[in-house]
């Protein structure tokens, strides 16, 4: 007897939600790779040494942690007192 209609096409297809699993899987595991580069680097420019805490020093952590590998190209910095007209 020779299988035929969706029994067979399901047997030589591979399920698309195990897949998609898998894709999620591997893209979850790269995000988490790139924040630990980012964390790493944070931590070589000393960051977490205890230190004046204001929002500069931690937009500056946070902008360090997401450019991740980034970081050994460019030094993201933040200003959190950009030049904005003051109201009357």
């Amino acid at each position: 007897m020779i299988p035929t209609g969706i029994a067979s096409a399901r047997e030589s297809f591979p399920d698309t939600t195990e897949v998609t699993m898998r894709g999620r899987g591997i893209l979850g595991a790269i995000v988490v790779v790139w924040l630990l580069i980012g964390v790493f680097a944070a931590y070589q420019r000393h960051y977490f040494d205890n230190g004046p805490t204001n929002c500069g020093t931690a937009a500056s952590i946070a902008t360090t942690v997401i450019a991740g590998p980034l970081n050994y190209k460019m030094n993201p910095a933040v200003d959190c007192n950009p030049n904005v007209p003051q109201p009357k």
